[in-house]
């Protein structure tokens, strides 16, 4: 029996495909574009549509696929009329469109009563408030809407006719209330949307049913295949690294890096969310709450994209990764240069999209090395802020399960260890939101006893990194600087 996870991410979907002992048995990847120019950031949900059905066929046709759960990026939705086609582009999380129609709900409701029960303080980057500046500047497309739906719904309903949406994604639409586990019918009713436009609300893991004869025809497959709900990618993710209590956290670094750590209980204090922090429904009642920034990998890419062009051909002709190979030009001891990485804006703590990144310390001796090692160093620091801050709400992690791209730099996994004071475990897994999805999808299926042993299977540990004593009381000095830093910058 084969069992697979389907992934939709902003650039591209990948799927993984998993035997009945959860051994890995391929893995398949297919790109499709985005859209960001004159102020809007666009994708286009048809370009999602031809890309997963792409891959899917690929797949299909060279494995007899069993059952898939699909998993996917949040906030972003989908207008689509009785004819299940798109009326629009649709506008991502980064789009600054839904501002207003954010301070028209809040000035109905108060801040306080929306941000407790969607879990997540009003912003314009949630579905609804995209939704609203739809209906008000674009009424007439607005009336031929029949389905609202987000990336994992929409795969859902593309491939069974079935449209239902797990909770951790229902929560990225910011009309959803996360105890609840249903819509604000409030919320709705003042932005004019009738809650049928919805999907159904159900929990992760929930079989939706057997693809359509159209989609069987399409794929060019004469067998079914059981589709189920997965969840949003952060969970997903959580899931798929075995971070299934407060003990662990996830760190997923790849373009953007992000810490979702387990709560035990939605917090009630307003403070917790105005950092920006939320409370996204996970498993068995607990809640996951993100603590992100928009440049995690990104970073390090900008360096090689500027300044590791020769690194870069050196790397070439030995047939190793370039970041191999800036990685052997430096240690894991601290530079003694302060970065803020805000290259795209800073998110948690400050959700400032207009702050900028700065170099503090650098001095005629100071190498193109040294700045290398210390964009590692401040996107730990950033990430040991957001912990201090969440350890206020919540249970302060003892280590972190590391994936993603940042994965595969012993450096870097030494530097977080050392930074953040705690073990970091790096997982072998590469596709880890694919191989969550397809536990959910196996444990759904009672292919898979349970998700912490099927996790366990499919992302093994490569390496624990465990804090230098040495290093890390250096790096405690430094971040009593860092914590500084931002303010000292912002200023100017």
């Amino acid at each position: 029996m084969i069992i697979a996870g389907l992934d939709v991410g902003t650039t591209g979907a990948k799927i993984a495909l998993y035997d009945e002992n959860a051994v890995l048995i391929n893995t398949y990847y297919n790109e499709y574009p985005s859209d960001h120019k004159n102020g809007k950031h666009e994708i286009n949900f048809a370009d999602i549509k031809n890309g997963v059905m792409g891959l899917l066929k690929k797949a299909a046709n060279e494995h007899k696929i069993n059952a898939m759960a699909v998993t996917s990026f949040g906030e972003t939705c989908a207008l689509v009329d009785e004819n299940d086609e798109i009326l629009a582009p649709s506008m991502l999380y980064t789009d600054s469109r839904g501002g207003a129609e954010c301070e028209e709900m809040v000035a109905k409701f108060g801040e306080k009563e929306l941000t407790l029960k969607a879990g997540t303080k009003p912003h314009s980057m949630y579905s609804i408030y995209k939704v609203m500046w739809q209906k008000k500047n674009n009424p007439e497309l607005f009336a031929k809407c029949k389905h609202i739906l987000l990336g994992e719904d929409f795969i859902v309903y593309s491939l069974t006719g079935n449209a239902q949406i797990d909770y951790s994604l229902a929560a990225r639409t910011g009309a959803f209330d996360v105890e609840k586990l249903c819509y604000i019918k409030e919320v709705l009713d003042f932005a004019g949307v009738d809650e049928k436009l919805f999907s159904k609300p159900v929990p992760a893991g929930s079989v939706a049913g057997g693809l359509t004869e159209k989609v069987k025809a399409e794929l060019g497959i004469d067998y079914d295949i059981t589709v189920i709900n997965g969840c949003h990618d952060q969970v997903v993710a959580m899931i798929g690294s075995g971070a299934f209590s407060t003990e662990y956290a996830m760190d997923g670094t790849g373009t953007v890096e992000c810490i979702p750590v387990i709560l035990d209980k939605k917090p009630e204090d307003l403070e917790f969310y105005s950092y920006g922090y939320c409370a996204v429904p996970f498993l068995d009642g607990k809640f996951a709450c993100y603590a992100f920034s928009f440049t995690g990998g990104a970073t390090l890419k900008w360096f090689r994209d500027n300044f590791a062009e020769l690194d870069a051909l050196n790397a070439e002709k030995e047939g190793k990764n370039v970041y191999a190979e800036l990685d052997s030009k430096i240690d894991s001891t601290p530079s003694g240069i302060l970065v803020l990485p805000h290259f795209a804006g800073a998110a948690t703590p400050y959700m400032d999209t207009e702050s900028k990144a700065a170099f503090v310390g650098v001095t005629l001796e100071t190498s193109k090395y040294d700045l290398y090692k210390a964009l590692m160093e401040g996107t730990s620091f950033e990430m040991l802020l957001n912990f201090d801050l969440v350890s206020k709400f919540a249970t302060k992690p003892k280590g972190i399960l590391a994936s993603g791209g940042g994965a595969n730099s012993d450096v870097w996994l030494q530097i977080k260890a050392d930074i953040l004071n705690m073990s970091v475990t790096a997982l072998s897994c590469k596709e880890i939101g694919a191989a969550g999805s397809a536990a959910l999808a196996g444990v759904a299926m009672g292919v898979y006893k349970d998700l912490p042993g099927t996790t366990a299977k499919m992302a093994k540990k490569r390496k624990v990194f465990y804090p230098n004593p040495e290093n890390a009381e250096k790096f405690a000095e430094l971040y009593k600087k860092y914590k500084n830093l931002y303010n000292a910058v912002k200023g100017l």
